[in-house]
């Protein structure tokens, strides 16, 4: 039904051997950071092949390519066209390793649909989601942020426009998808994470499996400013506002919500994201087990 996952550069010990060590904790592929040694405008085609040579030895699928924007995203147009100009090259990168979900935070979505930043942001989001559907890759975007029926209605906006687009090629028409984390719905929006999924929907292409509790709410807008200040590092560090925790002993609601996920049609990846420095290894390995038990529960 649903399918394990891990990011592989969370286990500390680099992209191969985060690969290798997600065959060894039981899961059945990865996801990637595209940055620093495997940023595709600088990555080096010998890294390429030992990546993909250690996916095929190890029995991992290349799940998703995570594509971070850094800063504020996709809010202020001056910085985009370098951002769009990156994604399309993560989409580039994707198609070589035969993998078709991009994962990224674009912002925060406005909620004035007729304002210039929606606008702004809408106009990147497109570009960059025509180019990639003319690979048959999807650029999915990370809940959070705002509530997911916002981020529902600017997806379906983005796809529409291109629907109409010539660039995109073999009729693939959601070049903006939803990746969708329960965790930072629960740790920062408050949003109800299972009637989410009930939203969003067929635009779910890939799940983070991340769990946390809200300590103190704070508001999207202050931790994602942050985000675009320090990056993770900073927000590491907020526990006054919320805390991560290794799965099953956070907020998130794991059987309604996978029983909603199931009820959507999803049958993707659940991928391991264990954002700590100390003992992710370990608790990677524990999430695989957790998610191994409560699946045959659905």
């Amino acid at each position: 039904m649903f399918k394990i996952g891990t990011l592989a550069d969370w286990f500390g010990r680099g992209i191969i051997e985060g690969i290798r060590e997600s065959r060894r904790c039981g899961a059945d592929g990865v996801q990637l950071y595209a940055w620093n040694e495997f940023d595709p405008r600088t990555v080096k085609p010998e890294t390429v092949r030992a990546v993909k040579d250690a996916a095929g030895e190890s029995a991992q699928e290349i799940v998703a390519l995570c594509g971070e924007l850094g800063g504020h995203g996709f809010e202020i147009a001056a910085d985009n066209p370098r951002k769009i100009d990156y994604l399309k090259r993560v989409a580039d990168l994707a198609r070589e390793l035969d993998c078709r979900i991009i994962t990224t935070h674009i912002g925060i979505v406005p909620a004035d649909a007729a304002g210039e930043k929606y606008a702004v942001m809408k106009a990147a989001c497109t570009e960059a989601g025509v180019y990639a559907a003319s690979l048959g890759v999807s650029v999915a975007i990370e809940t959070g942020p705002e509530p997911v029926a916002r981020l529902k209605a600017f997806v379906n906006s983005c796809n529409a426009e291109i629907a109409s687009n010539a660039g995109a090629a073999c009729g693939k028409t959601d070049g903006v998808a939803i990746n969708y984390d329960p965790a930072n719905m629960v740790m920062v929006t408050n949003d109800d994470e299972v009637e989410g999924v009930r939203i969003a929907g067929s635009s779910i292409v890939h799940t983070h499996a991340k769990d946390g509790r809200m300590n103190h709410y704070a508001g999207p807008d202050k931790v994602y400013a942050l985000f675009a200040q320090g990056g993770i590092e900073a927000i590491s560090q907020v526990s006054a506002w919320f805390t991560e925790t290794p799965l099953g002993q956070g907020k998130v609601r794991w059987l309604p919500y996978l029983a909603a996920l199931k009820e959507t049609g999803y049958n993707g990846y659940l991928t391991i994201e264990r954002e700590v420095k100390e003992n992710a290894a370990r608790d990677i390995l524990a999430a695989v087990q957790f998610l191994k038990e409560i699946i045959p529960q659905i």
